[in-house]
């Protein structure tokens, strides 16, 4: 999944996309309201995490211009201020949850977390497909009980094909959604990412769980046949 992150905090923005980006997300940054609000309104985020004290715009003005834009990413409002009037005010801007600084780092991937699975209309942490039981929470995957190892990358593209199940999902919106932009990406890179996934989540004696749709995309299947 895809994160933007606009934080103006040289240090904070470092550590908070290290640890995005290990728990494997894709992270694209931004260090001031201005950048932030063209990456919001251009590019197809999973989630933002929008700092409110800002140089150029502040926080609170990007998240209305967003929403006044039309884009209803799920965005999480980081700020130093801690009265109920501050969170009213964010809240009522259009934010969808709100954090106050200094903040633990699991709190914050918990509600990213969150916002991600909103954002794809799926509540719960766990989500079954077929043979496969995919923990969004624990970033875990396993099939018959047995843990499936891996990488954060393969993980991003389980999760997303999970989230859309049953739907084609272009190589366009992959590429969108598990890459930052600062990927360097060859043409061939989701068909290569999917073949990898494949050889790892599917059993050799049935059918795949991700049907390719020729010129269109991938389908994960809720029943493979």
């Amino acid at each position: 999944m895809r994160v933007l992150l606009v934080e103006d905090s040289d240090r904070l923005r470092r550590s908070v996309s290290h640890g995005l980006r290990q728990a494997g997300f894709a992270v694209d940054t931004a260090i001031d309201g201005e950048d932030g609000l063209h990456l919001a309104r251009t590019e197809n985020y999973d989630a933002i995490v929008l700092d409110i004290m800002l140089p150029k715009i502040d926080g609170l003005a990007v998240l209305q211009k967003m929403r006044n834009a039309g884009k209803d990413t799920h965005v999480l409002l980081l700020t130093a201020r801690d009265t109920v009037a501050d969170r009213v005010t964010g809240l009522r801007a259009g934010a969808d949850d709100y954090l106050v600084k200094p903040f633990a780092f699991e709190e914050l991937l918990a509600r990213v977390e969150a916002l991600v699975r909103r954002q794809h209309q799926n509540k719960q942490p766990r989500i079954r497909v077929g043979p496969l039981e995919i923990n969004t929470a624990a970033r875990t995957v396993e099939r018959g009980h047995v843990r499936i190892t891996l990488s954060p990358r393969e993980y991003s593209l389980l999760e997303f094909l999970a989230m859309r199940r049953g739907q084609v999902v272009s190589r366009t919106e992959i590429e969108a959604h598990i890459y930052d932009m600062q990927a360097d990406l060859m043409s061939n890179v989701v068909d290569s990412a999917v073949c990898a996934l494949r050889k790892k989540i599917d059993d050799v004696d049935k059918p795949s769980l991700i049907m390719t749709r020729r010129g269109m995309g991938y389908i994960l299947q809720e029943n493979a046949s």
